[in-house]
C-alpha cells in the first residue's frame, strides 16, 4: 500500500503527540451519519449497556462512509474511527464478542472490566491473528479466529493487506487496532502496575469511574477524595508505563484541568449536531 496516513485516527492523534477526542454513540443509523461528520477522532459504538447486536453495528459502521469524503481526502482512513465497546467484563473472558466487532471492521475494542493480568492478556489476544513463536512480536501470541473478507472490505483493502495492519497498536507500529482496557474497581488498580508491565499491546487505559466510585462507596461523586485519590493513582501508572490513559466524562468545564493532569484520551458529550462548529476540536466539547 502506498497510503501514509494512518487508518485509525486515534493512533495517528497520539502518535502525534496530541490528545485524541472520542465520543460514546449507540449503534444507529442517525448518530452513526452525525458522528462520521464530526471533528472527533473516534467514536465508540455503546455495546455494554446497549443491547449487543452485530447487525446493528454492522449497519452503522456502513452508515459512518461517506464515499465523497474519501475521493476528497485521497485516503481510505474513516473520518472518524470507528469502534465498540463489548458487554463482557474481563472476567467473564469473551472473546467472541471482540472476534465478531473486528470482523464486522471495527478499529478497535474498549473491554470494560479488567482487573488482572490474565484478563487483559486475554482482551490483547483476542485482537491479534496468531503467529509463529519465532515471529519478533509473537508474545501475546494472538487468539483472534481467521476470517479477513468483510473487515478487508470496510477498510478498503485486499486481505492480505489487512493481515499487514490488523494488528494491535503500539506493540506493532504498523498495527492499526487500538485495544482500549477499563479499569473500574480497586483490583484493577492493585494489578494495574502489572498489566502494563506484562501485557504489551495495551493502546490506552480508560477510567470507569462511575463503577469505580461506586464500588468505593461514593456513587458518581467523582470529586470526593477517596474517588480522586483512586483515579490519580490509575494516572500515575500509565504515565510510568508511558501508556495513555483515558478519562470517560470531558466537557468545557474541565477539559483543562484533565490535560494539565495528563489524560490524552477524552471522551467527550458533543452536541448530535455538529453545524457550529467553527474553530475544529476545541469547540466539539458541548454538555
Amino acid at each position: 500500500m502506498s497510503e501514509t496516513r494512518r487508518l485509525n485516527g486515534i493512533i495517528g492523534a497520539l502518535e502525534r503527540g496530541e490528545h485524541a477526542f472520542l465520543s460514546f454513540a449507540k449503534p444507529e443509523k442517525e448518530e452513526a451519519i452525525v458522528f462520521g461528520e464530526s471533528k472527533l477522532d473516534g467514536v465508540v459504538f455503546e455495546m455494554e449497556h446497549n443491547a449487543w447486536d452485530g447487525l446493528a453495528l454492522r449497519d452503522a459502521l456502513y452508515y459512518m462512509v461517506n464515499r465523497r469524503r474519501i475521493v476528497e481526502s485521497g485516503s481510505i482512513a474513516p473520518n472518524v474511527t470507528p469502534m465498540v465497546r463489548i458487554p463482557a467484563n474481563g472476567i467473564e473472558m469473551n472473546q467472541w464478542l471482540a472476534k465478531q466487532a473486528l470482523d464486522l471492521g471495527v478499529y478497535g475494542i474498549v473491554w470494560p472490566h479488567i482487573s488482572t493480568v490474565e484478563q487483559a492478556m486475554n482482551a490483547v489476544t483476542s485482537c491479534r491473528y496468531p503467529s509463529p513463536p519465532e515471529y519478533p512480536l509473537h508474545h501475546p501470541a494472538g487468539q483472534r479466529g481467521d476470517g479477513p473478507n468483510n473487515p478487508a472490505r470496510y477498510w478498503g483493502m485486499s486481505n492480505a493487506d489487512y493481515y499487514a495492519c490488523a494488528d494491535v497498536w503500539p506493540l506493532n507500529p504498523k498495527g492499526e487496532v487500538f485495544v482500549t482496557l477499563m479499569i473500574e474497581d480497586s483490583l484493577g488498580i492493585k494489578n494495574l502496575a502489572d498489566i502494563l508491565k506484562e501485557v504489551p499491546g495495551i493502546g490506552c487505559i480508560l477510567i470507569g469511574e462511575g463503577d469505580l466510585s461506586q464500588e468505593l462507596g461514593h456513587p458518581r461523586q467523582y470529586d470526593h477524595p477517596i474517588v480522586r485519590e483512586a483515579m490519580d493513582t490509575i494516572v500515575a501508572r500509565c504515565k510510568e508505563a508511558n501508556v495513555p490513559v483515558g478519562h470517560p466524562h470531558a466537557s468545557s468545564a474541565n477539559l483543562q484541568e484533565l490535560i494539565d493532569i495528563g489524560y490524552r484520551v477524552l471522551f467527550t458529550a458533543p452536541t448530535r449536531s455538529f453545524s457550529d462548529l467553527e474553530t475544529g476540536r476545541d469547540l466539539i466539547i458541548r454538555t
